[in-house]
C-alpha cells in the first residue's frame, strides 16, 4: 500500500506541474526547499557521468530584466522566485582528452588509473565513431541533451513539493551569453543551454492537462 500511495503522489506531481506563466512576485521559495530542488540537478545522471552542467542562480533584479528582454519580454524570467540560466560545457572541456575531464576522473570520481584508461577510450570511441561526434555544435547540443535530464528532475522535484516552474527555450541565445559575459556571471568554456523560472502561480490553468494516449505513444516490441 506505501509504495501504491508513493507511485500516487508521483503521478500527481506530474499532474500538477505545468509550464507556468504568471507567478507571484510576493511569494518566495524556502532557502532550504530550493536547494532540495538544485541537490536534484546536482545528482541527476549524465553520459559517461561527466556532468556537463552548472546552474546559474540570478536573483539580481537588473540582470534578470537583461535577460528578461533577451527572453521575449516573458514575465517569468522577473516575476519567479529563483531563475536559473542552466549552462552546458563546450568542446574545449569534453572531448576524450580535455584538462576539465583528467580533473573529473582524478579529483572528483578518483577513478584508478587502469578505470580512467578504460573510459577515456570509450568516451574517444564515443565521440569519433559511435555519434560522430566531431564539430564545437555537435559536442554543445550533446552536453545540453545532459543538461535536459536535470531540469527535467528538478522541475519534478519542485512539483512534488508544491512549487511550480517553467522552462524556457523562447530566447536569443548569443544575446543571453552577451550578458552573462558581461555581467562577469558566464566565464571558461560554456554556453547557455536553456532557462528555467520556480515559483508560485498566480493562478490554475485555465484547462486540464492533454497528451497523447499511451498507445499512440508506445510501441512495445516482443
Amino acid at each position: 500500500m506505501a509504495m501504491e500511495n508513493k507511485k500516487e503522489q508521483i503521478l500527481q506531481a506530474y499532474q500538477f506541474r505545468h509550464a507556468c506563466k504568471e507567478f507571484d512576485p510576493t511569494k518566495k521559495i524556502s532557502d532550504e526547499d530550493f536547494h532540495f530542488i538544485l541537490e536534484t540537478g546536482r545528482l541527476s545522471p549524465s553520459s559517461f557521468g561527466l556532468e556537463p552542467w552548472k546552474f546559474v542562480v540570478i536573483q539580481n533584479p537588473e540582470v534578470r530584466e537583461k535577460i528578461s528582454s533577451a527572453a521575449w519580454g516573458q514575465k517569468q524570467v522577473t516575476t519567479s522566485s529563483h531563475f536559473v540560466v542552466i549552462l552546458a560545457r563546450t568542446k574545449a572541456d569534453l572531448t576524450y582528452d580535455s584538462e576539465y575531464l583528467s580533473t573529473l576522473f582524478n579529483d572528483v570520481k578518483k577513478l584508478p588509473e587502469a578505470a580512467k584508461e578504460g573510459l577515456t577510450k570509450a568516451i574517444k570511441r564515443f565521440q569519433e565513431v559511435d555519434f560522430n561526434l566531431e564539430s564545437d555544435r555537435a559536442i554543445f547540443d550533446w552536453a545540453c541533451r545532459q543538461t535536459y535530464i536535470a531540469l527535467g528532475n528538478m522541475m519534478t522535484a519542485a512539483a512534488q513539493i508544491g512549487i511550480d516552474s517553467c522552462p524556457m527555450e523562447g530566447f536569443n541565445k548569443e544575446q543571453v551569453e552577451q550578458i552573462l559575459k558581461e555581467e562577469g556571471i558566464m566565464q571558461g568554456d560554456f554556453g547557455v543551454s536553456c532557462l528555467v523560472a520556480f515559483g508560485y502561480r498566480v493562478n490554475d490553468p485555465a484547462s486540464p492537462k492533454t497528451r497523447q494516449t499511451m498507445d499512440m505513444v508506445v510501441d512495445w516490441v516482443k
